[in-house]
């Protein structure tokens, strides 16, 4: 009978590599920020090389982890928040997690429910894209010292990772008075999301520094929807006189708004330019292609899946912005 070969160990891999045992260990833990690094990796090629091969489930029961992040979204039939998703799941399942998502539907008290539901799942940590602007769950994990990152909203002391939501405000409007347009209105997102009042206030900066009157008649409320966008679309059909430009904090409700507008028989860009905001793939197929913001999701989904590992490493994580990019395209025109 032949003899079985032992497997390598980790003691193995720090002779091949000439590092300590130590090192190897933080080389091949996801939530160290060494595993970032590109020492780190050569170690993970030097182990696969010999053929080493972690205990994940030994290495989780001494950690008391479980690798599995919570991800708590409004809804997923939201494209945005369905792309942001994705991206979080494929940043985890780089990093050596697993993605755990559940919906809150912009309602606090099922924001608390899923969210205490993930975390009796046992996730290290949770991603929050549903903060408000009151705190309300976010203030309990606060308070718990439960691991959390906020991404695309903020709110508080939670550490969080978003775009620039303040700039991309300001670069849709500046793109519209840069063509001429003197009356811009706003489709503004609701006020409890601090995406939305980010925006807005970008959308104020850029009327004031061109010394135009900020007019609360030309702010539309919405709800991020696309059945909000089409009321919004109503209600601007009615203003007297109308607006030349108006500037949507979602594509979403800029959709919902063109869907309004054109049915009214008002040609786009021709008698309205409209901006949009996140650049959905509709964006770029729709009859006349949507002018946007691009807003980073691929980076803003790795930089709060880093920073929650950091929070679960006993890390203080620290909130990082991203900046957004104006894409032009044919629903804006030179005004008339």
């Amino acid at each position: 009978m032949s003899e079985s070969v032992p497997r390598p160990t980790i003691s193995d891999v720090a002779l091949a590599a000439g590092v300590s045992k130590s090192t190897v260990s933080r080389a091949l833990n996801p939530e160290h920020r060494f595993f970032r690094s590109p020492s780190a990796a050569r170690i993970r090629e030097i182990a696969e090389g010999v053929g080493y091969e972690p205990n994940p489930v030994a290495a989780n029961l001494r950690r008391q982890q479980t690798n599995t992040v919570g991800v708590l979204v409004p809804r997923l039939t939201d494209t945005v928040m369905a792309m942001f998703y994705e991206e979080v799941a494929t940043a985890c399942t780089r990093r050596g997690y697993h993605a755990l998502v559940a919906t809150s539907h912009d309602e606090p008290e099922l924001e608390r429910e899923n969210g205490r539901m993930l975390l009796g799942r046992r996730v290290d940590g949770l991603i929050l894209t549903t903060a408000r602007t009151d705190g309300g769950f976010c203030e309990e994990l606060l308070e718990r010292g439960v691991p959390h990152v906020l991404a695309v909203r903020t709110f508080g002391a939670s550490a969080a990772a978003t775009g620039d939501d303040r700039l991309g405000g300001y670069l849709a409007t500046r793109h519209l008075v840069d063509l001429g347009h003197r009356r811009v209105a706003l489709v503004a997102g609701p006020a409890y999301a601090s995406s939305a009042l980010g925006r807005r206030a970008g959308y104020e900066d850029a009327l004031r520094e061109t010394g135009l009157l900020v007019d609360p008649a030309l702010v539309l409320p919405s709800t991020f929807s696309m059945e909000s966008g089409e009321a919004a679309g109503r209600a601007l059909l009615a203003l007297d006189p109308r607006p030349t430009a108006v500037f949507a904090v979602n594509d979403n409700t800029a959709v919902g708004l063109l869907s309004a507008v054109q049915r009214a028989g008002v040609r786009v860009p021709d008698e309205l330019s409209v901006v949009g905001y996140n650049d959905i793939p509709l964006a770029a197929r729709l009859p006349v292609p949507l002018t946007t913001i691009r807003v980073p999701f691929t980076e803003i989904a790795g930089a709060a899946v880093d920073l929650l590992i950091d929070a679960v490493a006993g890390v203080s994580p620290s909130t990082r912005r991203f900046a957004p990019t104006l894409i032009p395209r044919g629903t804006t025109l030179r005004a008339g």
